[in-house]
């Protein structure tokens, strides 16, 4: 059984573990792949050596091994007039992938989203190559409201679209 809770800084090496493969891979985000520690701390956690600090990181933890199988950034898509719509990033590890944790990761930070205010959430670029995070949003609620075209350097697709996908809370 799965658990969800906030992120403290003892995650880290584990959520590490996740990002750093996937960064790597250079296939599902805009990411240098060469990135290394320092920066994925700063790309993923808030707080002075992190993101923005209006984050909030949560992982999935595996209930059987109290291993972190997940992990998800939830914050405010942009500021001001625009700070009632959410954004979220998603990295699951890669020997849980297709069994649910990313389906469930987002169950409960679309939950999370929910109570904290948000009206909506929006997604600005998913990677129009990633057919199963494409598949995932989609049968959670999300719809496709555009696509920017040759926007993503696919390493090996070549350019590709990258997808800006929403939908309201």
């Amino acid at each position: 059984m799965l658990q969800f809770r906030v992120a403290g800084p003892e995650d880290w090496p584990a959520i590490w573990d996740i990002l750093r493969p996937v960064a790597r891979a250079g296939e599902t985000y805009c990411w240098v792949p060469s990135m290394d520690e320092a920066a994925g701390r700063r790309e993923w956690l808030p707080g002075p050596s992190g993101a923005d600090r209006t984050l909030t990181v949560f992982v999935a933890v595996d209930g059987d091994s109290d291993r972190v199988v997940g992990t998800a950034q939830l914050h405010a898509n942009r500021g001001g007039n625009g700070a009632h719509v959410a954004n979220a990033s998603f990295l699951v590890a890669a020997d849980a992938g297709g069994r649910g944790v990313g389906r469930a990761l987002a169950g409960h930070v679309l939950g999370e989203a929910r109570a904290a205010g948000y009206t909506a959430m929006q997604f600005n670029a998913v990677v129009q190559t990633n057919e199963r995070a494409v598949a995932l949003w989609v049968s959670l609620g999300f719809a496709i409201v555009g696509t920017v075209p040759g926007a993503f350097l696919h390493p090996t697709a070549g350019p590709t679209g990258l997808h800006i996908m929403h939908r309201f809370l």
